[in-house]
């Protein structure tokens, strides 16, 4: 078993630097899975001023790496569960824009028939277990999913995903505690934007290097660029591998950054103008995209025509939202959980 100390550490970060080579197809499909993910975030920041749809809303825009990188790095039968910053998890793994825009609009055509709305998409043919809106709450139920698989014999890895604030939680420490003493086959992933809401590392924590909270529990961790693709999916892919081998739980701390407020209520007055643009330098969109012209794979004409097709789609899955009907008032009653003892009463 691999454990995680300095010399592990130094090895494993270097091992996440790019060194791989990548087709084609691959930068093609993270260029098209960002540049969607870009594109309908963009709209529901629009559509939630014009108050099309209500609650709260968490834009992933400046993140989008980590979701590109991670999809091609795993099995499609792999599990993910994640927190309220969602709403790109199922746009990745493949649902329709459509279906994801009407489940913001409260629409019973969406993922989770209107009833999650912007932070709890849940998607079980995708292997999505949600978007959860109680921060860190999604550590436990990844580590149990992670149970389950192991419990059955199946081959299965869980990608547990969180932000820096929710490393904060007891249940973190706790469930890191049983997943290694269980050897569960799970992959935390902190998809570090830097800021708990408005509150940054280093004013919330004496370890700002996150990757060193799994090292009490011997749990192997590495830290990742997640400004880059490659990266990202170099990193997972490696630790997927070892969780495979059944070697238990991986850490994965991803540093990231968003271009917009914690949610579409957030002033940003904790971060200069200044710091937002020096990280729109390493936009990941911008750095595929340089990669794909220098290979000679698309020209400027073909990023334009992409792009036009997107927006064409996500302004499709608005008219969709929009023409979807709304749930019943005797839908409150269906997909939840009771027992014949304690039925609900519909009267």
């Amino acid at each position: 078993m691999t454990t995680p100390t300095a010399s592990t550490r130094k090895k494993t970060e270097s091992a996440t630097n790019g060194a791989m080579t990548f087709p084609k197809e691959t930068y093609l499909r993270w260029y098209k899975d960002m540049l969607l993910m870009r594109r309908f975030e963009e709209k529901c920041g629009q559509l939630y001023t014009m108050q099309k749809f209500g609650g709260f809303c968490h834009l992933y825009i400046g993140q989008e790496a980590v979701l590109a990188g991670m999809v091609t790095a795993i099995r499609t039968t792999d599990r993910i569960i994640t927190g309220y910053r969602d709403h790109c998890h199922p746009l990745v793994l493949g649902e329709s824009p459509k279906r994801v825009m009407a489940e913001l609009y409260g629409r019973t055509t969406g993922t989770s028939k209107g009833k999650g709305g912007s932070m709890h998409y849940f998607d079980k043919s995708r292997n999505l277990f949600g978007g959860h809106g109680i921060v860190g709450g999604q550590i436990g139920l990844g580590a149990g999913i992670a149970f389950a698989d192991k419990y059955r014999g199946e081959d299965h890895v869980t990608l547990c995903m969180m932000g820096d604030g929710a490393v904060r939680q007891g249940l973190l420490h706790e469930t890191f505690n049983m997943a290694m003493t269980w050897k569960l086959p799970v992959i935390f992933i902190i998809e570090n934007n830097n800021y708990a809401m408005g509150t940054s590392v280093e004013r919330t924590s004496n370890v700002h290097d996150l990757s060193k909270l799994g090292l009490s529990y011997e749990m192997p961790s590495a830290g990742v660029n997640g400004m880059r693709c490659e990266d990202v999916h170099e990193a997972i892919a490696m630790a997927s591998a070892h969780v495979r081998a059944g070697n238990g739980p991986y850490l994965l701390d991803i540093k990231t950054y968003r271009y917009k407020g914690h949610s579409m209520s957030d002033p940003q007055k904790y971060r200069t103008k200044e710091e937002v643009e020096a990280y729109k330098q390493q936009d990941p969109l911008e750095t595929v995209k340089a990669h794909i012209l220098k290979a000679g794979w698309m020209n400027e004409a073909d990023f334009e025509r992409l792009d036009d097709t997107l927006k064409a789609e996500v302004e499709e899955a608005v008219k969709f939202a929009e023409e979807s009907p709304l749930p019943k008032p005797e839908d409150l009653f269906e997909d939840v959980y009771h027992t014949p003892d304690y039925p609900f009463v519909k009267d």
